[in-house]
């Protein structure tokens, strides 16, 4: 592979200005905010939760407006036998950002939480949130991969007569659907994005960047460059995989007494690793575009099911949550994945082997394309096995059929025990403990079936749009 110098050069002035702006943000908050007292590591995690409209509407739309998202776009629309009909993101993205608006900015917001790993290790456990941060962080590598590889993409004269609109072919509009799902679902459960989220000043404002940021997605894609979203965007997603890392596997997995200072430079060290991983992945990387779909791929069968689960249904516990999370994974892999050499093992209904000739080198390769949406019917099954398992466990310990000294998880028997993350241990602040979750809410679902499943709390509006509302005093 040929060493290009100039894409060197271009990721040194890059983090030396990522390094610039983090000296200068870190210096006006020590000068500003720091005599304002709380944790340290959680106002650099959430900004101190007082991210305005103009700001927020700015860093919200950069969530997803970035190098891969520009170069990627180009790259397919340029690209002979894709063209705009598969040029997905845009629209998939700004549809994500609406659903997130709709239906998830809301509860995270209110609760206070800090990561969104945090409502997993409130209901599942620290085992559970750690398993569930592996594809959340390989999420953010390759989306950070993405960015930087659009940095280092070398310009290839090659001209293409090919209509630039593109078509879908009748054999493929399944895979297109599949792949559009994939986009708009999968853009939801990202740390970058509830990043943004939880540091809203309120879950109303939280809502509404979601909305000014949708649009700005789609503005964003008409110009060809966006160079302050880029660095925005880059260093956000580092900042995230780091936030999820130091606060919900370092401090709450293995060391609550960790002290604020410690969790600081922990997050430093991994910004760095992780960091050099999604650099050294954008070095090697054939394609831009490639690895923006990977990096919603795992986190769109994983994650969205169960943080679907652990906000809208009633009685998901981590026995579901394993169930789950094993059946989306082996779906998933099964069906193999060309980017990354993987053969399938699982051949799905209208597999066919296709060639696909590099469009400089000319080299030919063979792989087997997935024309059933089985990235979708992957979400789906670890969605219904979650709710599946999670009742049928509850069912069998509670009635007695199984023994309660076989609860090792100690999710249904045990609900209350050091494994399962309270209330306390997630949101409060030392002395501080808020109470969002169980001030009395208006019930908008009634004593209906549905309400026995689905979890209307959320679904409702008691008037209080921050938690900061509801805070009570430890003495």
């Amino acid at each position: 592979m040929a060493f290009h110098a100039e894409g060197l050069v271009a990721i040194v002035i890059f983090y030396l200005m990522i390094l610039f702006v983090g000296i200068w943000a870190a210096w006006k908050n020590k000068s500003s905010g720091g005599a304002e007292g709380g944790d340290r590591s959680e106002r650099i995690m959430v900004g101190g939760r007082d991210i305005g409209l103009f700001v927020g509407g700015f860093t919200m739309t950069a969530t997803w407006v970035g190098g891969g998202y520009i170069n990627g776009t180009a790259e397919y629309v340029y690209l002979p036998g894709f063209g705009l009909a598969w040029a997905q993101a845009p629209f998939g993205y700004a549809l994500s950002l609406v659903v997130g608006g709709l239906f998830f900015a809301k509860p995270m917001r209110s609760r206070g939480y800090v990561t969104m790993l945090d409502p997993f290790q409130q209901i599942y456990g620290k085992r559970m949130g750690g398993l569930l941060f592996i594809p959340a962080l390989m999420g953010e590598i390759f989306w950070s991969a993405a960015i930087l590889s659009a940095l280092v993409d070398q310009p290839k004269e090659v001209i293409y007569q090919s209509p630039w609109l593109g078509n879908i072919d009748p054999k493929d509009k399944w895979l297109w659907a599949d792949n559009f799902c994939l986009l708009m679902l999968g853009g939801i459960p990202w740390q970058v994005y509830f990043q943004r989220v939880l540091s809203a000043s309120s879950a109303t404002y939280a809502q509404v960047l979601s909305f000014i940021a949708a649009f700005g997605c789609l503005v964003m894609a008409v110009p060809s460059v966006l160079i302050g979203a880029i660095g925005a965007s880059t260093d956000s997603s580092i900042l995230s995989a780091s936030s999820m890392f130091a606060r919900n596997i370092y401090q709450l997995a293995f060391r609550q007494s960790a002290s604020d200072n410690e969790i600081v430079w922990v997050m430093r060290c991994t910004i760095f690793v992780f960091g050099a991983l999604a650099t050294a992945m954008a070095l090697l990387t054939g394609s831009v575009y490639g690895l923006w779909y990977l990096s919603s791929d795992l986190v769109y069968i994983i994650i969205f099911p169960q943080l679907l689960s652990v906000l809208f249904v009633k009685g998901t516990n981590t026995y579901g949550s394993v169930a789950g999370y094993v059946f989306g994974l082996l779906l998933r892999i099964g069906g193999g994945e060309p980017y990354l050499k993987l053969p399938p093992f699982i051949y799905y209904p209208g597999w066919v082997t296709q060639e696909k000739i590099h469009h400089v080198t000319g080299d030919v390769e063979y792989f087997v394309q997935q024309r059933f949406p089985f990235k979708t019917m992957s979400m789906l099954a670890s969605f219904l096995a979650n709710v599946a398992f999670s009742y049928m466990t509850k069912y069998l310990f509670e009635s007695g059929m199984w023994s309660h000294k076989y609860d090792f998880l100690d999710a249904v028997v045990s609900k209350h025990s050091d494994e399962i993350m309270d209330k306390d241990t997630l949101v409060s602040n030392h002395d501080n403990i808020i109470l969002s979750e169980i001030t009395p809410v208006r019930q908008s679902l009634g004593a209906s079936l549905a309400g026995t499943f689905i979890n209307s709390e959320i679904l409702s509006d008691d008037g209080a749009s921050s938690p900061e509302d509801l805070v009570i005093k430890n003495d």
